[in-house]
């Protein structure tokens, strides 16, 4: 009951994330997050498409300069195509790992204006430079991980896009959350979120993620909203077990 109350919060959490987007610590945190989450989108993207490349090309198993009827318009079609999945990843992981770099000062943000009374451990520089990197990996091992998957369904159009949201709307869901617990767990105790929660929430984000524009401040709403439902579930656990 607990995780359904939790789940129908959702939208309340993110109306308020929103709300916060216009406060002057978080506009600077904004346009720092977003220009180093675009360089290295660029980069991360450049090389997966390099790798993919020379993926396909050793697939075809000839060179560019070979004029084979129909194989030269199979590359550029299949280079066309994996330059778009190579778009989708780089975005997601960089966000993901960025977002991991920059979520304790999002968190404390949004503790500073709605939830003042908590007490909570800063980070040190490396551990959020660690939390960051596995995050990253964890994103990029997922995404590929799913990416046969999505490739066998690209012809039905619509099949790719539900497969990387439902993997990252897993991943997201618990990178959001453990990013806001690991500043207030306490004696191993578990966090406070459900199966379900977590996932609409990350299912939530992946699909922000897909919104030209918007995906600039999914990362931070994202963060945002899950600190206000890892708060919120926490103490309605701590006044049904007072």
């Amino acid at each position: 009951m607990n995780d359904a109350r939790s789940a129908l919060s959702i939208p309340q959490a993110f109306a308020l994330a929103l709300a916060q987007v216009g406060d002057r610590k978080v506009i600077g945190l904004l346009a720092k997050s977003i220009a180093i989450s675009i360089v290295l989108a660029l980069l991360l993207g450049a090389a997966l498409v390099a790798l993919l490349t020379w993926g396909a090309a050793a697939i075809f198993g000839i060179e560019y300069e070979q004029q084979v009827p129909g194989v030269g318009m199979a590359m550029v079609a299949l280079i066309g195509l994996v330059g778009l999945i190579a778009a989708w990843l780089a975005w997601r992981i960089v966000a993901i790992a960025v977002l991991q770099f920059y979520a304790d000062d999002v968190v404390a943000m949004v503790e500073a204006r709605h939830y003042p009374g908590l007490a909570a451990r800063d980070l040190p520089m490396r551990e959020q430079v660690g939390i960051a990197l596995r995050g990253g990996v964890r994103a990029l091992v997922a995404n590929l991980v799913a990416l046969p998957v999505a490739l066998a369904l690209v012809f039905t159009a619509i099949g790719p896009a539900i497969v990387f949201l439902v993997v990252n709307g897993f991943l997201l869901g618990r990178e959001l959350q453990d990013m806001v617990w690991i500043r207030h767990q306490k004696d191993g105790s578990a966090a406070p979120l459900g199966f379900s929660s977590r996932f609409l929430l990350g299912l939530s984000v992946a699909g922000l993620l897909a919104i030209p524009v918007v995906n600039l401040l999914a990362p931070f709403l994202g963060a945002a909203a899950a600190t206000h439902l890892v708060h919120r579930a926490a103490l309605r656990q701590g006044a049904r077990h007072a």
